[in-house]
């Protein structure tokens, strides 16, 4: 996929439902390897959780389009001397091809440059193996920091679910 026609845009409160239905087709929709739809039901997030974090003063929202469709958003907000990553979607019919790669990489330099930070945390629910892996290729470390599975990002359909805490050190 050439990149050099993509461009990470501060996303407007204008497309907080569309951010919303990309990050809820990533994670709950039927295809993707980000998709969680066989341990965890109902929607990951919603327009007006969206809004809220648009609103923290110390945060952005970023999207990249593709014509016709949104292809990626991912959101990050400075607390105290690091900033926290959360909201990363893909959208499924673009992964694989190193789209996820790229976005994160312009997010942390975004991050490194104007908000002044040297370290990225972010959670993963602890049963997506494959979801950790990822970011452990792209220089994120489990902390050991593991809590149980927060009920508001959608209904479990296994037990015992949980989060790991991942963090990166620039």
């Amino acid at each position: 996929m050439d990149f050099s026609t993509c461009r990470l845009e501060k996303a407007g409160c204008h497309q907080a439902q569309a951010i919303s239905d990309l990050i809820n087709q990533t994670y709950r929709g039927e295809i993707g390897w980000t998709t969680e739809a066989a341990i965890i039901q109902g929607d990951r997030t919603d327009r007006l959780e969206i809004e809220a974090a648009m609103a923290h003063p110390d945060a952005c929202f970023f999207v990249a389009n593709q014509p016709f469709m949104l292809a990626s958003c991912i959101y990050i907000a400075k607390e105290d001397e690091h900033a926290y990553i959360g909201f990363f979607s893909v959208h499924p019919s673009l992964q694989q091809q190193g789209f996820g790669k790229y976005m994160l990489e312009q997010v942390e330099a975004f991050a490194c440059h104007t908000m002044q930070v040297r370290k990225f945390i972010m959670f993963v629910v602890s049963q997506r193996p494959e979801l950790i892996a990822f970011y452990q290729r792209r220089g994120y470390c489990l902390t050991g920091q593991v809590e149980a599975y927060p009920l508001h990002l959608g209904a479990p359909k296994a037990s015992g679910l949980t989060i790991d805490y991942l963090e990166k050190v620039v």
